[in-house]
């Protein structure tokens, strides 16, 4: 069966979906997107999602394509029209089409929706079989990163660097400080010697993570010790077990930072118990209220 796209109002077989070469999103990146997991037929932290969509839209002044409830039910009927209950949703919002022009239209022009969906693996199930390496690598990324924007280059630039090196992500820093930031799409954590869990705190620097936050609110309901601030190069380096999180890498182990395994190179006890709680966050059918 053909996959179907949402274009700007029509549902149309993804090989005729098109959008015209003057969309500011082709032209500019001048956009927004969110990638939501669709599990056993629920979006999975569907409204964190929505509510960053709506900050990152409002932070580069552009209004919503539709209401927050009609956007709700293409997002269900993509699935529907996909015959999927297990996916990856994509969805992006342009400030449509215009002359090609720095400056934002004169006269406002209807912003641009675009939403795909496509199948996915089940959801892992076995922890050791879940881990993947990083490199590090400079963080080059414009000044607002907590902005859910589709400029990417510098982010897939970074993935490219570590899929040349056998890595599944990049964890970027700060070359003025060696802090580190995020994964090139992903959060990055750590846990140190006595047992915390660590990842940055928000700010510009790093995007709001929608799966960072499930996780943040589930370690508060179990009572184990996190703390959200900056945290260096040699900390990683040190660390006893990391992780990444994302709405495709859920809670992922990371087994080797930059080719030196973190700690004895096997899942650690806090992030295998960090696995199967997310797991039941996904497959439980737990609130995703923000």
């Amino acid at each position: 069966m053909s996959r179907i796209a949402y274009v700007n109002g029509r549902y149309l077989p993804q090989s005729e979906a098109a959008v015209n070469i003057e969309d500011r999103g082709y032209q500019f990146g001048d956009g927004i997107y969110e990638v939501v997991h669709l599990h056993g037929g629920r979006y999975i932290d569907e409204d964190r999602h929505l509510q960053r969509l709506e900050r990152s839209l409002r932070e580069i002044q552009l209004p919503m394509p539709m209401s927050l409830a009609a956007l709700r039910m293409v997002l269900r009927e993509v699935a529907h029209r996909n015959r999927l209950t297990e996916g990856l949703l994509y969805m992006q919002v342009t400030r449509g089409v215009a002359p090609r022009d720095h400056a934002f239209p004169k006269i406002p022009v209807p912003p641009a929706l675009v939403v795909t969906i496509k199948r996915i693996p089940p959801y892992p199930t076995d922890v050791d079989r879940w881990t993947g390496t990083v490199i590090t690598a400079p963080d080059l990324r414009w000044a607002r990163r907590d902005i859910k924007s589709v400029n990417l280059l510098p982010n897939c630039l970074a993935r490219q660097a570590a899929r040349e090196k056998g890595a599944i992500e990049a964890v970027l820093y700060d070359e003025a400080t060696g802090m580190v930031t995020e994964g090139a799409a992903t959060s990055f954590w750590i846990v140190d010697a006595k047992g915390t869990v660590i990842t940055r705190q928000l700010g510009h620097q790093i995007l709001p993570g929608c799966t960072r936050a499930a996780l943040l609110a589930e370690l508060a309901a179990e009572g184990i010790a996190f703390e959200e601030r900056e945290f260096s190069l040699s900390e990683v380096t040190d660390a006893k077990e990391a992780f990444i999180t994302s709405a495709t890498s859920f809670v992922k182990p990371i087994v080797a930072v930059d080719g030196a395994p973190v700690n004895d190179g096997k899942v650690g006890p806090v992030v295998r118990r960090l696995f199967d709680i997310f797991a039941r966050h996904v497959t439980g059918g737990l609130s995703n209220a923000a």
